[in-house]
């Protein structure tokens, strides 16, 4: 799986990324929230340029502002779902013009992660810290919390990035079929496109056909999107999101290459 070649057909050699499965569900992840940002605020920001463009935590501030004033909103339409939220009521403070690499960087940073933990409940496992981004020691940290604070924001009607999209459906999914009551919020929410899983069979059984074991690592598909695995009862929900097949596993996500890396005996040995 190294230097496996991934990048969208027409946009020439600059997003042809090679790298290990491993980093892939990273690169899957940073493209929809750069893409959600790009859409939320008009911002000139992809995949390529997405810590450039977060790394003086201007941005990052200025979403968290956004967030508290739309949960205000929220608390004022909906006064009795809001009581059972932990909603923010304080925004935060924040230098637009801080550089890269400076001290108000790390102070604007830092006074994103302090309103995370605070205002947002976000847990511990799920933060990052000011060098992560800053330094870019630990992009995944930064990443997930990033997706943890979309999925928080979306309890109070802020638009969610493409993969939290995905996991609602999935849990609705579940839910329907242990005929559950619904959970989450009363929130109208618009009616959501259905998605395309016409190709996903195909592209699943071509990566598990690159299987080497003497009897094919089976991936039995139950129904639309969610599959057997392996020898053991294991289901599992797969999605596509723009060229990444996802896996949705316990409480997160991983490409289909990677999964099939760490799962099919075959390809554990490499």
């Amino acid at each position: 799986s190294y230097g496996r070649v991934w990048g969208t057909a027409g946009t020439g050699p600059r997003s042809i990324r090679p790298y290990q499965s491993s980093e892939q569900y990273l690169y899957a992840m940073k493209e929809d929230l750069a893409e959600w940002l790009k859409e939320l605020y008009d911002l000139d920001i992809e995949v390529g340029t997405f810590v450039e463009v977060l790394e003086t935590g201007a941005v990052l501030c200025s979403h968290a502002n956004h967030v508290t004033q739309v949960a205000g909103e929220f608390a004022r339409a909906c006064p009795s779902v809001a009581r059972h939220l932990h909603l923010p009521t304080a925004g935060v403070t924040c230098n637009l013009t801080a550089q890269p690499g400076t001290f108000q960087a790390r102070d604007n940073v830092s006074n994103f992660i302090q309103w995370c933990r605070k205002e947002m409940d976000i847990k511990d496992v799920l933060m990052f810290e000011t060098e992560d981004l800053v330094l870019r020691k630990n992009e995944k940290n930064f990443v997930l919390c990033l997706l943890e604070l979309a999925r928080h924001a979306s309890r109070f009607g802020m638009r969610v990035p493409t993969l939290v999209q995905m996991e609602e459906e999935i849990e609705e999914e579940l839910q329907q079929e242990l005929d559950l009551p619904p959970t989450g919020t009363a929130l109208p929410r618009p009616p959501r496109k259905p998605r395309d899983l016409n190709n996903l069979d195909q592209m699943v059984q071509q990566l598990v056909s690159r299987c080497t074991c003497p009897i094919q690592f089976p991936m039995i598909k139950i129904s639309e999107g969610k599959y057997r695995v392996g020898d053991s009862d294991t289901l599992i929900f797969v999605r596509i999101l723009r060229e990444h097949i996802m896996v949705r596993v316990g409480g997160g996500w991983d490409t289909l290459e990677h999964y099939l890396d760490k799962h099919d005996p075959c390809r554990c040995t490499s």
